[in-house]
């Protein structure tokens, strides 16, 4: 039970989702402290009052804060749009791209692998080779067998 749950928290994903809720609630501070300090004070100087009541009304003793309330719609908005356009979208044309076949191929192999490729490929064909023939080092290096005078 205890080596699942510690595969689990090991996964990138897992830490990945951390760090994105962490970096998430830091950033909704910032738009809040921002929305708080200047979009708030606007929507009650466009209601018209500065003292107590700005961006309330009142019915009796009935209080109606909705500068509050516009100031949350804005900062759910500026967040939403944030994360859309500096994460949802660029992941999305990312996604779009592989599904097209854009993604560019992969490096290719050095020339060292290539060589190292070729000449286990020699060697397998060299000891499936009947007895007689020229060594697949022979053939790597290009190399003929020929047949010693008689």
């Amino acid at each position: 039970m205890f080596q699942g749950f510690k595969d689990f928290i090991m996964r990138g994903n897992v830490v990945d989702l951390a760090v994105g809720i962490v970096i998430g609630a830091a950033f909704t501070t910032v738009v809040t402290a921002f929305t708080n300090g200047f979009i708030k004070p606007l929507i009650q100087l466009m209601g018209g009052d500065t003292g107590v009541n700005a961006g309330k009304w009142s019915v009796g003793d009935v209080h109606f804060d909705y500068a509050t309330f516009l100031n949350a719609i804005v900062t759910f908005l500026i967040t939403a749009a944030v994360l859309y356009f500096l994460v949802v979208f660029p992941l999305n044309a990312l996604a779009e791209r592989r599904r097209r076949g854009e993604e560019p191929p992969p490096k290719a192999p050095s020339e060292e692998i290539v060589l190292l490729t070729e000449i286990r490929d020699a060697l397998v064909q060299g000891r499936q080779a009947p007895i007689g023939k020229g060594s697949a080092v022979d053939d790597v290096l290009g190399r003929h067998h020929q047949e010693p005078p008689r």
